[in-house]
């Protein structure tokens, strides 16, 4: 057996990908302050990914997580975070974190267990809602991390409707919606504030879809993957990478969605074919 520490996370993956892509991306999370915190931080300044909203604590140990990987590239994953540093994150912590309307919120669902980070995350929402930044929701589920699936499943239910934009796998939608029809499925996820669902399908593509019906697919270009870790982060990090310059992120994903799409899914190709979700992520010039 192989064992290569690598720094990663869903949200820290999605940072450096937008980052790569753009010059401009920022972390808010909480680590601890031992030795994986400390490579954390010192990983995302090498890539240049703001940490100044990284909080540290001396009372929980940073969240470890160890992916195994098949001969397929597909992985297995295994947690140790209970709790973890980033589950004490304090909701006081979003009053000093200025939000404009251009920007765009990025989370997923692995940090919405009861405790001090969800109320943040809320607390993130109103504050992003109030200034008119765009929200976008990975669930991104991870059943190990949560003793009762079904109280998993409410509360992505529940947040669904404070996101402008949201990203679900084909692994993911029957575990959300609840709902076997792929079609119905898709449709019940607008809800609230959301105007676009992006729904992937691994190396069958994706479809970028509005609530009117209006819908872009794109096919990535085949590839040999050796390790997907990460490539669903890059994806919605070269997603958002490409909103990040409009004034209007969802007109801009009705009127040049395909073109869109076809990026996201070159640059998560480019991913999979390297160990790694932050080692393997390209800047422009590797595409």
């Amino acid at each position: 057996m192989r064992f290569m520490p690598q720094v990663g996370g869903a949200p820290c993956n999605v940072a450096a990908a937008v980052q790569k892509l753009t010059g401009r991306s920022h972390l808010i999370t909480q680590l601890g302050t031992d030795a994986f915190g400390d490579r954390i931080v010192e990983t995302l300044k090498e890539l240049d990914v703001d940490t100044q909203w990284i909080e540290r604590t001396s009372s929980a140990n940073t969240a470890l997580a160890f992916v195994s990987l098949t001969a397929s590239g597909e992985r297995d994953f295994s947690f140790y975070r209970k709790p973890s540093a980033d589950m004490l994150y304090e909701p006081g912590h979003i009053q000093r974190i200025p939000l404009a309307s251009g920007d765009m919120i990025h989370f997923c669902s692995v940090a919405l267990v009861d405790s001090p980070m969800k109320e943040a995350h809320e607390a993130l929402l109103a504050k992003a809602h109030e200034v008119g930044a765009t929200v976008v929701f990975d669930p991104n589920v991870r059943l190990p991390l949560w003793d009762d699936h079904e109280a998993y499943q409410q509360t992505i239910q529940a947040f669904i409707p404070h996101a402008d934009i949201v990203k679900i796998s084909d692994e993911e939608l029957t575990f959300i919606t609840r709902i076997e029809d792929e079609q119905r499925a898709l449709q019940s996820l607008f809800q609230g504030r959301v105007k676009a669902v992006i729904y992937t399908q691994g190396s069958a593509g994706a479809s970028l879809i509005f609530e009117d019906g209006t819908t872009f697919t794109a096919r990535p270009n085949p590839v040999e993957a050796v390790d997907t870790t990460g490539a669903g982060d890059a994806f919605i990090g070269a997603l958002i990478a490409e909103l990040m310059t409009s004034e209007q992120p969802i007109e801009t994903l009705k009127t040049d969605g395909q073109a869109i799409l076809t990026f996201a899914n070159q640059v998560a190709g480019h991913v999979v074919q390297q160990y790694g979700a932050l080692s393997s992520l390209p800047t422009r010039e590797d595409l």
